[in-house]
């Protein structure tokens, strides 16, 4: 199972809002998103993104895609 870690990422940079990610964005990466695609991205995990914007969100928070997702594995049942 994928976990969105962008809300951590964000905190640990002292980014507390989507105001303040969006201007990190256009800063940094030179890529806007709407606030409403914002607001998605800040609570709730993504079903698909663009590498566009995977790369823009790395850019401007100067980290990796796995800084961003964190894998746990599925717990496996006994027997199957």
């Amino acid at each position: 199972m994928l976990i969105w870690m962008l809300r951590k990422v964000m905190a640990e940079r002292g980014v507390w809002t989507g105001a303040a990610l969006a201007r990190l964005l256009k800063e940094k990466a030179n890529y806007s998103l709407s606030p409403a695609s914002i607001s998605a991205l800040l609570t709730s995990q993504p079903k698909q993104m663009k590498a566009e914007t995977l790369d823009a969100l790395c850019t401007a928070l100067e980290c990796t895609p796995n800084d961003l997702w964190a894998y746990t594995p599925p717990n496996r049942v006994k027997g199957a």
